[in-house]
């Protein structure tokens, strides 16, 4: 498949472009700005520039799946996470339904399924959570990826993934982006919501 990767530029969806390379798959690198094109075609992933914040529909000529990995990041203020986290998640939603996309993958938050209960920043948890029922409620084939506390650790490739994980806990972006890639072909993760924490079952053994 030809898969688009919003977000590429960031650190999970940099590993994921750099795993899809690896794969069978075509990775996509949509990034922002043309002076990060070179990071990607050094490695030779093809690239898109487009914005979240402008018009980004050219991104989606000729794409079979998409991993929404996009963040404002925690230097931004809450605007910017319902512009990139809430409202680019769910333009992009829109956009792969129109343009026929066949599966949608996106990175989201433990605690997004109830922000309510959020200690902490709320507006991300709410930002995510109506990202997520919008890809729920938008007729793709998704999968939604719900880890914890992302650390910049070196991945140890064992993961505890589950439809609910009650303790809280953290997990490499390295971890994150390798489920992600693996869970991208499972027929099992289709149309499907996950949290997921660093444990102890390989991540190739996942869901089997």
């Amino acid at each position: 498949m030809r898969v688009l990767v919003i977000g590429a530029n960031g650190a999970i969806g940099k590993q994921v472009v750099q795993k899809l390379k690896d794969t069978e798959h075509e990775p996509v690198a949509m990034v922002r700005d043309s002076d990060q094109v070179a990071y990607f075609e050094d490695f030779g992933a093809k690239t898109v520039v487009a914005d979240l914040e402008q018009n980004f529909e050219k991104a989606f000529d000729e794409i079979d799946a998409v991993i929404f990995a996009a963040g404002s990041g925690g230097h931004t203020g809450a605007d910017k996470t319902i512009i990139i986290d809430q409202e680019g998640a769910i333009e992009s939603t829109d956009l792969a339904k129109k343009f026929g996309v066949q599966r949608f993958m996106i990175v989201s938050s433990m605690g997004a399924g109830n922000p309510k209960e959020a200690k902490q920043i709320k507006h991300y948890q709410y930002a995510k959570h109506r990202a997520d029922e919008h890809l729920k409620q938008s007729g793709l084939n998704y999968t939604i990826l719900r880890p914890g506390g992302l650390t910049n650790e070196t991945g140890t490739g064992k993961v505890n993934l589950q439809e609910h994980i009650s303790e809280r806990g953290t997990i490499p972006r390295e971890d994150v982006a390798a489920t992600l890639v693996h869970l991208l072909n499972n027929s099992r993760a289709e149309n499907q919501v996950f949290d997921l924490l660093e444990g102890e079952t390989p991540i190739e053994n996942v869901l089997d």
